[in-house]
């Protein structure tokens, strides 16, 4: 996988034995292969199939996703010509998309396991994209993994509104409510505990940032989107094991890991409280 930004550049590739899958944010390009020429939009992919080079002409700002495939990998997917776009509606490209938006910019899993299994999640997403507008299947691996990185990527986007809950993501990303409780049950959390803890861990890095020393602890966890102040502390201390006022007066050593987030403490009385601060 690659990526990066472009502007009034005419990218040249090769395929190879690959199939090459670009997706573009958004301008508008201009791509050839041999005779063959089509225009590639914003949110648009261009498949350009093995054995040949391509250009693609970006006169406009746009980026670009690109990754290379095994063609073999893919095979089940409709066929086509050697240059094609599959449009920026078409539902597996958007989830692809949203999932690439994800990994771009982390590392490499290190476990072997993890990174193979991303593989095959882009591949079974891509083989989808491919195969045109039709219903995505909802058991598919591939698909779940990516609508659960939908559904983080828009809690951390919305994590400081109070009104930030179950229903809004569902109607944000598309899908049912009921349906998004559903993909949580093959993860090692809720929703609502997802939320929750995502909420805590910005108010304990607050805590021990300078830049908001003068913010006293009822705005630092209203500014996260916490509605009740005892709660707050509540489920702060059932977290790390201390209070918002001890973990603010500890002096922050270079280098300390008691920065890093700490492992999940398994509490029943903190998931039972989590559905009053995710309104799941």
């Amino acid at each position: 996988m690659l990526w990066g930004r472009f502007a009034g550049v005419h990218q040249l590739g090769d395929t190879g034995d690959d199939l090459f899958f670009g997706i573009s944010d958004a301008g508008v390009g201009l791509a050839r292969h041999g005779r063959q020429e089509v225009a590639v939009g914003g949110g648009d992919a261009l498949v350009v199939e093995p054995g040949g080079r391509f250009g693609v002409l970006r006169p406009e700002p746009s980026g670009l996703v690109g990754i290379r495939v095994p063609r073999g990998a893919v095979a089940a997917a409709a066929t086509g010509p050697a240059l094609r776009v599959v449009p920026a509606r078409t539902p597996a490209l958007q989830l692809l998309t949203a999932y690439l938006r994800s990994l771009v910019g982390r590392p490499v899993p290190d476990a072997p396991e993890l990174a193979d299994a991303v593989a095959r999640h882009v591949t079974e997403l891509i083989a989808l994209s491919l195969a045109g507008d039709l219903a995505l299947p909802a058991a598919a691996r591939g698909v779940r993994a990516a609508r659960v990185a939908a559904i983080r990527a828009d809690v951390d986007r919305h994590l400081t509104d109070p009104a930030l809950d179950a229903a809004a993501v569902a109607r944000r990303t598309g899908i049912g409510v009921r349906y998004l409780h559903r993909l949580f049950e093959d993860e090692p959390t809720t929703f609502s505990r997802y939320v929750l803890d995502r909420r805590l861990d910005l108010v304990q890095r607050r805590l021990r940032d300078p830049r908001f020393a003068g913010r006293t602890l009822a705005a630092l966890a209203t500014d996260a989107g916490f509605g009740d102040l005892s709660y707050f502390n509540r489920t702060f201390r059932r977290r790390y094991g201390t209070t918002p006022s001890e973990a603010r007066a500890r002096p922050a050593v270079p280098g300390d890991s008691s920065r890093a987030v700490p492992a999940l403490r398994s509490d029943p009385a903190l998931s039972r409280d989590c559905p009053r601060t995710a309104g799941a």
